[in-house]
């Protein structure tokens, strides 16, 4: 099991910082992909944000089972239940909720971020609990 210094484990999942870390570099991958794209080379908003994205969830993936969650189990089926999580994220926030944020006119960069929050909260649940959390206490 690993332990947090200052006995902060009690507090905090490790796997939470971990998660918040990883996420974090990740993210700041995806944004800076996107504002090539968008703002740089003028691609259309929803592909800008789909090839960002993908990019950077497949760094995600690969960092947070190596060296967050540490996963053993068969990486097929992990990767599977993985795709599925993000498709449902992916359709509902980062493409629904962030083109309709835009397309009222709000500026890609600060509909991204919010969004952004988002999704950490519900891609941090479905890793702990649903991808990387079967048959074992992550905690």
């Amino acid at each position: 099991m690993r332990r947090l210094p200052l006995g902060l484990d009690h507090l905090v999942a490790p796997t939470l910082l971990g998660f918040c870390l990883i996420n974090s570099a990740t993210f700041g991958v995806d944004l800076a992909f996107l504002v090539v794209l968008r703002g740089v080379l003028g691609v259309p908003y929803p592909l800008a944000v789909t090839v960002a994205y993908t990019f950077a969830f497949g760094l995600s993936y690969a960092l947070n089972r190596h060296l967050n969650f540490r996963s053993h189990a068969p990486a097929g089926q992990e990767l599977t239940i993985y795709v599925a999580v993000v498709v449902i994220n992916y359709l509902g926030l980062i493409l629904g909720l962030s083109t309709l944020l835009t397309d009222l006119g709000l500026d890609y960069r600060l509909v991204r971020l919010t969004v952004g929050g988002c999704e950490a909260v519900y891609m941090y649940c479905a890793l702990r609990w649903v991808v990387f959390g079967k048959g074992r206490s992550i905690r």
